[in-house]
């Protein structure tokens, strides 16, 4: 009697929501009266509903299917992304009804489970999925292949983490720093631990982050990535994996798993299943109160293959950077904050000087990218080799241009200087938070001011901001007034017309809004007032303001007006610069 009446309801639901659906995809110009009357005949003589049957003609793509779904039910669309899912959530339903339903728990909300569904109108499935979940459902529309790809990864890693635990036993007698290599090594030689940590590695390279934070917590071991500067939560796993997950990381960066009490650094090589492309990992354990905490730097050739056009900067300082570095002698400054892209810059820089006619030499530390044609040294404190031991022997070495990957100490910025003024190009990165603390800085070390003056060409500081994503950002009018209020360079501004853009979300971009980043910078030129004040040993404010009075766009400026060309957000300018 139960299943007679679900039946019927089915059956009223289908009926009134085929027509609704149609209307709605007319309505909204994605399908033609011709098509909808094409799909209603072809309707009468087939048991399909509606949705499918427009899909198989081929007259709507799925997201149109799906959004005309949710407005025909009166729910939610969601282009879903793993940032949505809640892994607490998942459990709530076995994967064999998830999959039969093509449905996803998504998270708990006011006693309610979100659920994404492809078919909400499903009224047998949304029963017996309330009554297994013991919740009651609030239901949202996505797209079934969507789904499908987040099942597929939320119960791939659910095995991999279920088939390690039944191998390496209950676990009870591992506590703290306690494992021993011996039992850490045995768990290792299986095929779970390995496939586990694979999988968090191969998420990583799928959603294009640039770190992976592996961070043991009170409960639970939590995975974290950043992608396009911003940390978001991935996954979580039982704490008690703890050991034995990040004892892989540290034998695959050749570290010490016995070592729990001090900082280590490493690095190791992966190669991507789809193209084979190369990713250097360099790995950093961290011991904290709650155990080792391991970080992740994912690094990949292609970022320092780009062009000078393509990191951002204003046409105008490009020209003059382009005249700096091309000199025969002198110094560039790059300055930031770490992750900045300070290395990105150089790099690409390097690339445009790289040919026959010079003998090009850095000295890093790391070396993130390797580029054919270039002499790179790695710096190594422990046998000696150091930035300052490094650069004296380079300059022995007959080379046109040196790159000094980070001025560190005092010995180090008196031989970049000294090298510059005696017939080299010096590519240095320096910790300042803009271009005007360059000179103070360098003073503050000990190195003469009026040497640092001579050497320095131009000093380049910048950060990344996201960018919006092209295939979702939506227009957005920003008044006057608000352009006032957060600094709208009006006196720089150009364009005749300014295309603001907000984040929408979308599946191309995972539901960020942003997809990808881009250099907001401002370049400092070493004018007659600037080495003035210096002289005078004024502060980095003052140094700033002279800057600005010969021409120097501030960050925040440039940021601005690529949020005001619809390349970023004006959020995302206001996160990223002061």
């Amino acid at each position: 009697m139960r299943d007679a009446f679900r039946g019927r309801r089915q059956a009223e639901r289908e009926a009134s929501s085929g027509g609704r659906i149609g209307e709605i995809l007319v309505k909204r110009g994605r399908l033609s009266e011709e098509q909808l009357r094409a799909a209603l005949e072809a309707k009468s003589n087939d048991p399909q509903r509606m949705g499918e049957i427009l899909l198989s003609l081929g007259f709507v793509s799925e997201e149109d299917l799906a959004r005309a779904v949710a407005e025909a039910a009166g729910l939610e669309y969601v282009a879903l992304t793993e940032d949505l899912v809640d892994p607490t959530a998942i459990p709530l339903l076995s994967e064999k009804a998830l999959r039969k339903y093509a449905a996803l728990p998504l998270r708990v909300e006011g006693g309610r489970l979100v659920l994404a569904m492809s078919d909400p109108t499903n009224v047998l499935a949304l029963d017996d999925l309330k009554t297994l979940a013991g919740h009651p459902l609030r239901p949202v529309v996505a797209l079934k292949e969507d789904i499908k790809k987040l099942q597929d990864r939320m119960f791939g890693i659910n095995e991999e983490i279920s088939e390690f635990m039944e191998t390496s036993g209950d676990g009870s007698s591992r506590r703290g720093n306690e494992g021993s290599t011996l039992s850490v090594s045995r768990v290792d030689e299986g095929r779970p631990v390995i496939r586990l940590v694979n999988s968090i590695i191969r998420r990583a390279l799928d959603e294009g982050a640039s770190d992976i934070h592996i961070e043991p917590r009170t409960k639970e071991l939590v995975i974290r990535y950043r992608v396009d500067g911003v940390l978001k939560r991935g996954m979580s796993a039982p704490l008690r994996l703890k050991d034995s997950v990040i004892s892989r990381f540290k034998i695959m960066g050749d570290l010490d798993i016995s070592e729990k009490r001090i900082p280590q650094d490493g690095r190791f090589t992966v190669e991507t299943g789809d193209v084979g492309r190369p990713v250097d990992v360099r790995v950093a354990s961290l011991p904290s109160v709650r155990g080792e905490k391991v970080v992740l730097r994912l690094l990949t050739h292609e970022m320092a293959m780009m062009g000078l056009e393509e990191l951002g900067l204003p046409q105008e300082a490009l020209r003059f950077y382009r005249s700096v570095f091309n000199r025969p002698y002198g110094a560039v400054v790059v300055t930031g904050p770490t992750g900045s892209g300070k290395s990105t810059t150089l790099y690409t820089t390097l690339g445009e000087l790289n040919n026959v006619e010079r003998n090009i030499v850095t000295v890093e530390d790391p070396v993130e990218y390797r580029i054919e044609g270039i002499t790179q040294i790695q710096i190594h404190p422990a046998a000696g080799l150091t930035f300052a031991s490094g650069l004296k022997h380079i300059l022995r070495g007959d080379p046109d241009v040196v790159m000094v990957g980070e001025i560190r100490d005092r010995e180090t910025a008196e031989l970049f200087v000294e090298a510059a003024l005696t017939g080299h190009m010096v590519l240095v990165t320096l910790h300042t938070n803009d271009a005007a603390g360059a000179l103070p800085r360098l003073t503050n070390m000990g190195i003469d001011p009026f040497l640092t003056t001579s050497a320095i060409g131009c000093v380049v500081a910048q950060r990344l901001a996201r960018r919006l994503c092209e295939e979702c950002k939506e227009p957005v009018r920003v008044s006057e007034a608000v352009l006032r209020n957060v600094g709208f360079p009006f006196d720089l501004w150009q364009d005749k017309e300014m295309a603001f853009h907000k984040p929408a979300g979308c599946e191309k971009c995972r539901g960020s809004g942003y997809s990808g980043r881009i250099g907001v910078y401002e370049l400092m030129a070493v004018t007659e007032e600037v080495e003035t004040l210096a002289l005078s040993r004024s502060s980095a404010d003052e140094i700033g303001r002279a800057a600005t009075r010969a021409g120097m766009v501030r960050m925040r400026a440039d940021g601005l007006t690529k949020a005001a060309r619809g390349l970023t957000s004006i959020e995302e300018i206001l996160r990223t610069t002061v």
